[in-house]
Formats: structure tokens, sequence, C-alpha cells
């Protein structure tokens, strides 16, 4: 049998609103506003630059169920750019851009097939070898119910078989459950492949045969960290070869700064410049958050005689005019290594009842701002991560002002 190649992508969420960046400068929030756009350009590049033989988009091309009229042209453009290559597409809508939203509709060109809202094969012949590519697109934005008994099992073995599910893997709560499965239940239907989408981390379920996340192609928040892109695969006698190919065009990522033995500030200056610097030679454009680690107690006290949002807005200017551009978003200092603390039974008990806490009673905490009906349009909602270390600095700051108190 010879090979066939495509490339599996999804959730391209274009023209994603990035909430919460309201404090980049105008030129940069353009950018930032169309890194999707720009990611997506790269997956149409490297589509025409390489001539796959076919390119399977499982879920969430839009970012909400009203697709922009600007998304959908950029969308059908790229589109038309594939065709022009006489490169198939093979579309399935998802939770994000389910067939019952509102949008002014566009034309796709011949070479896009869209899954219907049953689940449905869709044949190609590449160079004499039958291709069965399974699939559906979610009818309405709630798909809560199993989809997996609607895949037929594949019983052809000279041909190959390939599944398109938007949808969650059973236990994982990170995303909204939608089209939930077993592993079990898809290596059962004897496919060659699985390309899922729904969840924006990049993840490989299983190797033989590959079950893959591709994750998003372009970060938008701070929940989805790293280089971001989609899958080149080749099924070569029904064994596949699976390589990650990058398309973000601003990377969020978490960067460390050591700050042992700095003990004045232009050091502490010195060795963010050379962290960011770091960062821009291996990323490119970035937004990041600078996480200050091993500070003592004597360097501790340059983030006492001057705030947080002082050291945040001297790094920012530091910053400005170096392209790519990186904005940082926010200064976080690592308090393990400076807590002196020394526990007494009344603060031992304040620590207990935070560490007592749950999820329902974090979020009532919470709540009020969630609720302001200007503020709360620009927050993400909290995940379980994040509630979690809600608590754990609060136990920090409540441990390093006892032991202030006590000095």
């Amino acid at each position: 049998m010879s090979s066939i190649r495509f490339f599996h992508t999804a959730d391209l969420h274009l023209d994603s609103p990035f909430k919460g960046m309201s404090e980049l400068p105008e030129k940069e929030f353009e950018k930032l506003r169309n890194s999707t756009f720009e990611a997506f350009s790269t997956l149409i590049q490297k589509a025409i630059e390489e001539k796959p033989d076919f390119v399977l988009i499982v879920g969430d091309l839009y970012d909400g169920e009203e697709r922009s009229l600007r998304a959908q042209k950029i969308f059908q453009n790229g589109m038309e750019q594939l065709c022009a290559q006489q490169i198939p597409v093979i579309i399935s809508y998802g939770n994000h851009d389910h067939l019952k939203g509102n949008w002014t509709r566009f034309s796709l060109p011949e070479n896009v097939f869209v899954m219907p809202k049953d689940t449905s094969r869709f044949v190609l012949k590449v160079r004499g070898i039958e291709v069965n590519i399974y699939g559906f697109s979610y009818p309405e934005r709630h798909v809560p119910q199993s989809m997996i008994d609607t895949y037929p099992v594949a019983t052809e073995q000279n041909s190959v078989h390939i599944g398109m599910l938007h949808g969650s893997l059973q236990g994982n709560a990170t995303h909204d459950v939608y089209a939930p499965f077993t592993l079990e239940e898809l290596l059962s239907k004897n496919y060659d492949y699985w390309a899922l989408g729904h969840i924006h981390k990049r993840q490989v379920l299983h190797t033989d045969p590959p079950i893959i996340y591709p994750g998003n192609i372009q970060s938008r928040h701070r929940k989805e960290l790293g280089m971001k892109g989609f899958y080149d695969v080749t099924i070569t006698n029904f064994a596949a070869d699976c390589t990650f190919v990058p398309t973000s065009a601003i990377v969020y990522e978490k960067v460390h700064v050591d700050c042992e033995n700095l003990i004045h500030a232009n050091e502490v200056l010195r060795a963010c410049e050379e962290a960011l610097r770091d960062f821009r030679i291996q990323y490119g454009a970035g937004v990041v958050w600078l996480q200050l680690q091993n500070i003592d107690k004597k360097g501790m006290s340059l983030f006492e005689d001057s705030s947080i949002l002082e050291w945040l807005e001297v790094i920012r200017e530091q910053e400005d005019e170096k392209t790519p551009f990186i904005w940082v978003q926010a200064i976080e200092i690592d308090y393990q290594t400076i807590d002196t603390y020394e526990p007494t039974l009344a603060t031992e008990s304040v620590i207990q009842v935070l560490n007592k806490w749950n999820q329902n009673h974090l979020k009532e905490v919470v709540k009020d701002l969630y609720q302001h009906p200007k503020g709360s349009r620009y927050l993400e909602q909290l995940s379980s991560e994040e509630l979690n270390n809600l608590v754990s600095e609060a136990e920090h700051l409540f441990k390093r002002y006892m032991s202030m108190a006590k000095e």
C-alpha cells in the first residue's frame, strides 16, 4: 500500500475576543486580535507548500455560534486557496459553531465537505486507496450524550478508516463535557486514526492506532500555554507517522526568572530582561507571566519597598519597542523560598480552614466579582487549577504576613 498524508487540525476559534487583555497598547492588541487569523494563514500556507492529500478540521472553526462576517470571509479565502491546489477539506462543526447558530452564510468551494448532523461516511480515493472518513457536526450547542455508537465498525481491511470526533474523554472535566467517549470505545471501531477536537491541550491518547487531540492553533488566554499547532500525518501500510507542526503567532507562557543571590533592583531587572530575551529567541512574540524564583529574605525587601505594579510598569517599559513584541501580563513571586513562618496553634487552625475550602465555597467567595455587570465580561471562568492556586497563594500570603508581624 502506498502512503496517504493529511493534516489534522481543530479548534481554530477564528476571531476570538481575547478577554482580559485590555491593558495592551492598541498596536499590540491588534496583533493579538489577529493572531488566530495569522495562525490559520500559517496552516493554509503549509498545506499549499506540502500538498497533503486532504485536511481534516474537527470542530470549533469559529469562536461563537454567531460567526463574524470577517472570520467567515477569511476562512472562505483559505478554502479557495486549497481548492486551487485541489486539496480536499473535510469539516465537522463543534459546540461553538453548531448548525443551529445564526450567521450570514457563505458558499464554500467544491473541495470542502461538511459533515451533516448525523454521523456519516465520506469516501476519498487517494492513488487507488479508499479512505473512509466518519464524523458528524453538532446539530446544536449541547451534545451531552455519547455519539460513539453511531460510528460503524470498520470491516474492510484494505481501506483506510479515520474517525473525526469533537468530544471529551470520559472523566475529563477540563472543558465542558460533550459527546463523551472512552479509549476502549474508540479502539473497538478498528479505525486507523482518530482525529479528535474540543480539548485545547495537545494530547496523544493512544499511539497504535493514533488517537490525538491536536489542541488549538493559537493560544487565547492563560489556560492555553505553550506553542500551538496541528498534526501532519502519514499512514503507510496502516501504520501512522504523526508530526506536530507549530502555528502560534503569539505564544502564551510562564517565564521563570532565577533571582538567587540578587539583592539589587538592577540585578533583578537584568535577570528579567535576559529571560525575556531567551523567550524571544525561542518563540518570537509572546504574552508571558514572569515567575520570580529563589528570592531570599534580603531580596524580598525590593518588592516591599516598591509595589509589584511599579515593577511591572518598569519591565514593560524595558521591553517597549523591542521586536517581536513581548507583553508581560503579570509578575508572580514564588514565596516558598522566603517563608520564615513558624506555626502556632492559632495560625495552623487558620490554614486548616483554608485547606478545607472546596471549590463550591471558593466560587461563592468570588461570585460578586463574576456577577458584576461590567467587569464580568472581561473575566474568564476560573478553572479547578486556578481555584486551587487561590488557596495556595492565600496560604503563602498569610504565612508571610505572620512572619513579618513576628519580626
